[in-house]
């Protein structure tokens, strides 16, 4: 049992109580019993209306499945549709024009645009990684990736391959050649740099292997440097994000280079989400503990992790900022570290970590929005070793927000948050993620809902994808998996977002996002087709490591996202009834028997991939090989949207139950064959009355009642029940 301590009819477990009265509240100027007592109140007043938004979560969802059941066979009249959307409340009026009125946001939100990395922040490592991914060599990346072909001369070995080091060297050259090009000649053909005085100022001067003499075609691009004895780095930037070329002729790479550069450094993941949510498995006050004392470590800039890599002990930190000499030679200080914004649950999650008098639990996103931010309290207060917002501002990320009701809502809970915290109002900002259907047809009033706060909205394929085959459960069977990447709804959906942000006055305000990158081992094919997220008018999109930051970080020099979303603010507005296509299976029983099998073992083969991990080891996020033995990174909103397919075809009578229990049991043994290597894995095989194998059906056969479709009532059931087995 768990030990709690009572304060003003709450019961919080000792471990969360002693983390706040012990180190988190120290320094922040609000004493630990007025903290529960503020939250005591806010549980009070707001936990009866988070029920109710749920509830009426509830009763529009069997109004849609009422309408559906009598529409005749697949065929719906569009208008009648809409009609009747807007006569139930789903879809809302569309109020005046307005623009967002945000202010005190960092540059790193209102005005750059450049990589997100969106992280476990339980996971100290990868936490660490994410906030140090501000700054990535290009050099590790193109020669560590399948930038560069694995083979023949190029081919990766356990010592430096020169030859693979050559072709890093001129993809790098031709990088630089388009991000900021010189008056004459190559980037491949330079052969030095030196500074030369004019005017109280520096200026790049370039030396070309022919012996020519060159500039920067822009010269306002050179902005610092670094310099001992020689000519150590040279600084530039392009549209706004900053390039280092580090010079070093006795280093080994340098000493290959006529100019002596050993590495090009660009500035990657402006901003990471430390994320309490989707990549997190966090189930009970123990692992909250965990999750919150990660975020204060952050925060108070002391969190670090030590771990053995390649037979050597390492610790990591946070990075210093960066400081260079500006051209007029004043300093130049940079930041060493992404912003963090932090990513807190939805509306829909309880957590028993803290309980009412009579032993209730309670919601969860009311715990983590009053704990997150006492805990940014030490930023605030510059109670820490690095400053993360320079404008005084806390960032969350709010997720799973069905419709501008519930926006109101957490713009209402922040407010009591910064009456609790002797805050100013408008310190927490938000974050809001379109990634639910009534969010996304009514994103205009969501954002007018919180239009003093708002600083982020985005998209997110998988979750919507969910959400959009549950709301639609009883329309019929959906097209394949694959097939719903390219249906009529998601590129309305898609645009959609992007112009609405504009139309609400997002661009130097806030963040306009797209979302991950899934193949983290696939980075050629990430940089040749991400780039459609900056020129789509995104000027953040996510990526699934520091690496893949730094490759996605050329796509920012060669689209000008400002410039960008100008131009598509001139376009008309994405059309709604497209956005309302529900993407159905166009003839259902001509689909052949063979097609239906793929799917299913493409499906059930990536749940009980995922699940095993999360239920078992409590990893809530990872690189899961998919049925193709492709690596695949996986969190909740891929399991939402596979389990959904799944229970949607099984609904609709494209597969039976028979089908997929064998299809499950045949897909075990696949998974345990990739899982061969890992010592901590239980077989699936040999294990399927386990917790894990009876999660991963349940979500399925389940599926059609869960709400909203909604992962989390079975993973955390089956991940408490295996923790108890094990204790």
């Amino acid at each position: 049992m768990t030990e709690r301590i009572t304060i003003n009819n709450l019961r919080i477990a000792r471990c969360l109580h002693d983390l706040v009265a012990d180190e988190i509240a120290p320094g922040t100027g609000i004493n630990p019993d007025d903290f529960w007592h503020s939250f005591a109140a806010i549980v009070h007043e707001l936990g009866p209306i988070n029920q109710a938004l749920l509830e009426k979560r509830n009763t529009l969802q069997a109004s849609l499945d009422a309408w559906h059941r009598n529409q005749p066979g697949y065929i719906h009249d569009a208008t009648a549709y809409q009609q009747f959307l807007t006569d139930i409340g789903y879809l809302l009026p569309e109020g005046p024009a307005f623009k967002i009125n945000t202010r005190q946001v960092d540059p790193e939100i209102a005005t750059l645009a450049g990589p997100q990395l969106v992280v476990p922040v339980n996971n100290a490592r990868y936490a660490l990684n994410a906030v140090n991914a501000r700054w990535g060599s290009l050099y590790d990346a193109l020669y560590g990736t399948d930038m560069i072909p694995d083979s023949g001369d190029y081919r990766k070995t356990s010592e430096y391959n020169p030859h693979r080091g050559k072709r890093v060297v001129a993809l790098a050259a031709t990088f630089l050649d388009k991000a900021v090009p010189l008056i004459n000649g190559s980037h491949a053909d330079v052969a030095g740099f030196a500074l030369q005085s004019e005017r109280g100022r520096q200026q790049l001067c370039v030396t070309l292997s022919n012996g020519n003499e060159t500039y920067l075609k822009n010269p306002e691009q050179f902005v610092g440097y670094l310099a001992t004895a020689q000519l150590d780095s040279v600084l530039l930037r392009n549209n706004g994000l900053h390039i280092e070329i580090q010079l070093d002729p006795e280093h080994p790479i340098g000493r290959a280079h006529a100019a002596g550069i050993k590495d090009v450094v660009l500035e990657s993941a402006i901003t990471t989400i430390q994320d309490c949510e989707d990549s997190v498995a966090a189930v009970d006050a123990a692992d909250k503990t965990v999750v919150y004392r990660n975020w204060l470590g952050l925060m108070t800039g002391d969190l670090q992790d030590s771990f053995e890599k390649n037979g050597r002990q390492i610790t990591r930190r946070m990075h210093d900022d960066r400081r260079y000499t500006a051209p007029n030679g004043s300093t130049l200080t940079l930041p060493g570290r992404s912003l963090m914004l932090v990513r807190n649950v939805g509306l829909h999650m309880l957590t028993d970590a803290v309980t009412t008098g009579d032993g209730q639990p309670i919601y969860e996103g009311l715990l983590d929005g009053m704990i997150t931010s006492l805990i940014a309290l030490h930023d605030l207060r510059d109670n820490n070793t690095y400053r993360n917002s320079k404008t005084g501002s806390i960032y969350i990320v709010k997720p799973k927000l069905h419709g501008p009701e519930e926006v109101k809502f957490i713009d209402e809970f922040f407010s009591h948050i910064e009456t609790a915290l002797h805050l100013e109002h408008n310190t927490l900002k938000m974050g809001i993620m379109d990634e639910e259907r009534r969010t996304t047809l009514n994103l205009k009033e969501c954002i007018r809902a919180a239009r003093e706060r708002v600083i982020f909205i985005n998209t997110g394929f998988l979750d919507r994808t969910g959400d959009e085959i549950h709301t639609s459960m009883e329309a019929g069977p959906m097209l394949r998996k694959a097939d719903l990447k390219t249906a009529r709804w998601i590129t309305a959906y898609e645009n959609w977002n992007v112009d609405i942000g504009l139309e609400c006055g997002l661009r130097g305000k806030a963040q306009i996002g797209k979302g991950m990158w899934a193949m983290p081992d696939r980075m050629a094919e990430m940089v040749e087709t991400k780039i459609a997220h900056p020129q789509a008018g995104a000027n953040c999109a996510w990526v699934p490591s520091p690496t893949a930051a730094t490759l996605h970080a050329m796509h920012y020099h060669q689209v000008n996202v400002q410039q960008r979303q100008a131009e598509i603010a001139m376009r008309p507005r994405a059309s709604l009834p497209d956005l309302l296509a529900i993407p159905l299976l166009p003839d259902p029983e001509s689909l052949p028997a063979d097609i239906v099998q793929q799917e299913l073992d493409n499906n059930i083969q990536g749940i009980l991939g995922y699940v095993v991990h999360w239920i078992n080891q409590g990893v809530g996020c990872s690189k899961v090989t998919d049925i193709n033995n492709i690596g695949l990174m996986e969190d909740r909103a891929t399991l939402r949207i596979s389990s959904q397919h799944l229970a949607n075809w099984l609904y609709h009578g494209i597969c039976s139950r028979e089908q997929v229990i064998s299809t499950f049991k045949r897909m075990a043994e696949i998974v345990d064959h990739q899982n061969a290597g890992n010592p901590a894995y239980l077989p699936l095989t040999t294990h399927q009355a386990s917790s894990a194998y009876q999660a991963a059906l349940e979500l399925v056969f389940q599926g059609q009642i869960l709400p909203n479709g909604y992962t989390e009532p079975v993973l955390h059931a089956r991940r408490r029940e295996f923790k108890q087995l094990g204790e």
